[in-house]
């Protein structure tokens, strides 16, 4: 059975960051891709400052071209919105029954997982890999990390946010390190986040 990580995200837009912890997770674990989800509208977010989901996802298939084991995914592109986890995940076990599918999220998604539509339902029934994230304020452990599906890997703390790339370019600063060179040049030559 092929496994396959799933890193949902609205990479707006994906950055080294995404890369590095993409990179990190397959180096250490036995998974066979990663795929990069990308989310037409995440129901905890808000869609003003995001940019065309084809633009985002253009982006991220610039990002892993040169990374055999990863992909970049539109699989929510023609599913109902808001996205909901749980959804794509059905959707996927049936489109591909032959695939084992973990989780992807960072610590503080963890902690407010249980706002996430099914979310007993989506721990009981999946793998979750939890990466590290850097907390404001108090760190308190998730009702959930000793759950037998829940693994905790070690992975670098990358303190880098498309928000604040976002913003920076809104700037006129230089954000050409912390962008593969091929989505720092595709948004060099654009007007977006200006």
């Amino acid at each position: 059975m092929k496994k396959i990580g799933l890193f949902f995200g609205s990479f707006n837009p994906i950055h080294i960051g995404h890369l590095i912890l993409a990179n990190y997770i397959l180096e250490n674990s036995d998974m066979d891709e990663l795929w990069f989800v990308v989310s037409p509208q995440n129901p905890f977010k808000d869609k003003k400052s995001l940019l065309n989901d084809h633009n985002r996802l253009d982006m991220v298939q610039l990002a892993v071209k040169n990374y055999p084991n990863m992909r970049a995914s539109n699989v929510e592109f023609s599913l109902p919105k808001p996205s909901y986890t749980i959804d794509t995940l059905t959707y996927l076990h049936e489109k591909y029954p032959d695939y084992s599918f973990s989780l992807i999220m960072g610590e503080d998604n963890l902690k407010s997982l249980h706002k996430w539509k099914n979310a007993d339902i989506l721990i009981k029934n999946h793998h979750i890999i939890v990466y590290p994230r850097v907390f404001e304020g108090e760190k308190k452990d998730s009702e959930y990390l000793q759950h037998e599906n829940i693994s905790l890997v070690k992975a670098p703390i990358i303190e880098l946010s498309a928000t604040e790339i976002r913003n920076m370019i809104k700037d006129g600063k230089n954000v050409r390190p912390m962008l593969p060179p091929e989505v720092f040049d595709y948004l060099d030559g654009s007007s977006f986040y200006k």
